[in-house]
């Protein structure tokens, strides 16, 4: 927390903050009894490390699923409660325009459910009287904008970023979107039927509790499915949108304006207040010829069911608890499997982390994260970092052009702990105690000025893109910088007294796995200033989606459900994320070599019976114990870049010597990948 903010604290509300519950209390470094001994390590590692703990802890009935990952994000919202609830009892006697006083009345007017439920779907009215009166392409081309510009965009993404070409500046781009359902096979595949059905339904019904009768909403919802039937067929699968080429088209406002004439981005522009000089990223050209020809062709009925019900559906889980319930029915039960809608609490909570999320990290940040867990994690960093570099110096199938090249890259990492430098700035954000909707509103609005008014200017690398109370890490292309948030630099991940291999097996390859995004099949088209281009000799090139082949077809093997053996990890999908596992795995094993050659004592010490190399991988599998619901997964096979959790904890350790050297594990056993089938990248 800042010095500023310090001051502006009365010692009511610093004594409400510093009283605070602690975190859970620590669970052991390792539990050795969560081990199935029955099991063989090497027949399947992740049944051997997490099958017990799976089968002793099943999914909460408010979630999809249920995990580490999954553990520590309830630990980390519990910390947030605490802080809201102290938030909102001092936010009346707190400095005025304070991010205390707007967290606290935010969460409180979240909590009012009784004046919630006495406004209905009064907040959202005003938008849908004027969708109602437009009366051609023309003035939704115009309602497109004006809603964007009250930060409320519809039909596709716009916002800030670097120019693929010079990513030192910043530019406006422009993505697809506009669809309900996951992806787009959703409404084509005979095998999601049901689910195409269930989503028509719902649209019916948000019509329906919106005043229209039977007849008239079942008609909207018609509308509407085959109106974004139609945007879902002009779209990219997850798989093209992945590829740079398809991200990133830069065009001049004339340019763009000959592609869709029906819709001007010069009248875009200005009503967003956005000046764009020489151009910007039109990032998926057949989308928006298509989206053109619907406003020069469709209906304005069509047009106005679609805006109407994407409105309505935004809001939904903001509005009375009839629009609340009907949102979580379709997409919490009937897509995703989940049985119970989670606390009111916890859904506010996710309102507050939405729309003021850094600000409540700054709470966070202070309460529960010390300076010395900060200094350890950048310790495991530097040297999973220099790690990799080793690697790269050493590998038998680059070339030394190109390994100049990735080493030239790899010197320019930005690696970020914790938290911003810089604390964002909240001024002109107007918050009020009682009145939720409006609350998000504001917060929409000004967090979209505040993305807008990055276009045009230097593109900063210190800027975060996840709050320190997330549990999670990731890779900026653009800025070639590895992000750790504070929330995931906890048990089980990382122990600030824990012994080497347990760390270096959790948060250390967590380290290594988003160093590796910066070579993996879409990181390694992005040089070390951000820019993407080739700095590849073809030959390397080659020799490089050669291996990863490998380990498309080694992930496109795995099944995860049983009720649909047909189901099939998708392993151009997830190639990207399991490029990052093997490397990072790997990095973090050479790390913990290196660490251990300067402790001969621990080198040789065995804890609980296990040895330094295999506390390591225990640690890896770890961090992946979990269980998932089947409709969740499904969706997630056709949609995530992830690969399931099972499949995590075994697919890295399965290509590596050392795994089976630790284990003893020999060639035959499913643990053991041999000869052509072995994957080693970086």
């Amino acid at each position: 927390m800042s010095r500023t903010l310090r001051r502006s604290l009365s010692l009511s509300i610093a004594l409400a903050l510093t009283s605070l519950a602690g975190m859970a209390a620590a669970e052991p470094v390792f539990n050795a009894g969560d081990i199935d001994t029955s099991i063989d390590a090497c027949a399947d590692f992740n049944a051997y490390v997490n099958g017990k703990w799976v089968a002793e802890n099943p999914i909460p009935s408010d979630r999809t699923r249920w995990g580490a990952f999954d553990q520590l994000r309830e630990q980390s919202l519990n910390a947030q409660q605490d802080l809201v609830n102290a938030a909102e009892t001092v936010a009346d006697m707190a400095g005025k325009g304070s991010i205390v006083q707007k967290i606290g009345w935010l969460y409180r007017s979240g909590m009012n459910e009784a004046a919630i439920e006495k406004a209905g779907m009064d907040p959202i009215r005003p938008d849908l009287w004027e969708i109602e009166r437009l009366k051609d392409g023309k003035d939704v081309a115009n309602w497109i904008g004006k809603a964007y510009a009250e930060g409320n965009g519809q039909v596709f993404n716009f916002g800030s970023s670097a120019d693929y070409q010079d990513a030192k500046r910043q530019i406006a781009f422009t993505f697809e979107s506009g669809i309900g359902l996951p992806t787009k096979d959703y409404y084509s595949d005979d095998q999601y039927a049901d689910i195409r059905k269930a989503y028509r339904d719902y649209i019916a019904t948000l019509f329906k509790l919106s005043g229209d009768d039977d007849k008239s909403a079942g008609k909207k919802a018609d509308s509407v499915l085959a109106f974004e039937t139609r945007l879902a067929a002009a779209s990219l699968s997850n798989v093209e949108r992945r590829d740079p080429k398809n991200q990133y088209q830069f065009v001049s406002i004339a340019e763009a304006n000959k592609l869709t004439p029906h819709f001007d981005w010069n009248a875009f522009f200005k009503a967003q207040g956005v000046t764009v000089k020489d151009g910007f990223s039109l990032g998926q050209p057949k989308f928006f010829a298509e989206v053109d020809r619907m406003l020069a062709k469709s209906p304005i009925a069509d047009w106005r069911n679609y805006l109407a019900f994407h409105t309505i559906d935004d809001a939904a889980p903001y509005l009375s608890s009839a629009f609340q319930d009907a949102n979580f029915a379709f997409y919490g039960k009937t897509l995703n499997g989940q049985p119970e809608q989670r606390a009111r609490w916890k859904r506010v909570l996710d309102v507050v982390n939405g729309s003021m999320g850094e600000a409540l990290g700054q709470l966070y940040v202070d309460r529960y994260f010390p300076a010395e867990s900060k200094e350890r994690a950048m310790e495991l960093v530097d040297n999973v970092r220099n790690a990799l570099k080793v690697r790269i110096e050493n590998l038998d199938w680059m070339s030394d052009a190109t390994k100049a090249k990735a080493l030239e890259k790899w010197s320019t990492f930005l690696p970020k702990i914790g938290y911003p430098d810089k604390w964002r700035d909240w001024n002109g954000l107007a918050i009020s105690p009682d009145n939720f909707y409006a609350n998000i509103k504001a917060a929409s609005k000004f967090n979209y000025a505040h993305d807008l008014a990055k276009i045009g200017t230097a593109t900063d690398r210190m800027e975060w893109g996840m709050t320190p109370q997330t549990v999670n890490a990731y890779y900026s292309g653009t800025t070639n910088t590895i992000n750790f948030p504070a929330a995931i630099l906890q048990p089980p991940f990382f122990y600030a007294d824990g012994d080497d291999a347990i760390n270096y097996g959790a948060i250390g390859a967590v380290i290594g796995h988003e160093a590796s995004h910066g070579f993996d099949d879409k990181g390694s088209q992005f040089d070390g200033a951000g820019n993407n281009t080739n700095w590849w000799t073809d030959e390397d090139r080659a020799k490089f989606v050669a291996r990863a082949d490998k380990l498309v077809n080694q992930f496109d093997g795995y099944t995860p459900l049983a009720d649909y053996p047909d189901k099939r990890v998708n392993g151009k999908l997830t190639l990207g994320e399991n490029i990052a596992d093997l490397g990072g795995i790997s990095v973090a094993y050479d790390a913990l070599q290196a660490a251990l050659k300067d402790q001969p004592t621990e080198a040789g010490a065995k804890i609980d019976g296990f040895t330094q190399e295999q506390r390591f991988f225990l640690s890896w599998a770890r961090v992946w114990r979990g269980n998932i619901r089947d409709e969740a997964q499904l969706v997630r096979l056709n949609s995530d870049s992830h690969s399931p959790m099972q499949f995590r904890a075994i697919g890295a350790p399965s290509n590596l010597d050392a795994f089976a050297q630790a284990f003893a594990c020999q060639v035959g056993d499913a643990m053991v990948r041999d000869g052509e089938s072995k994957v080693r990248i970086w």
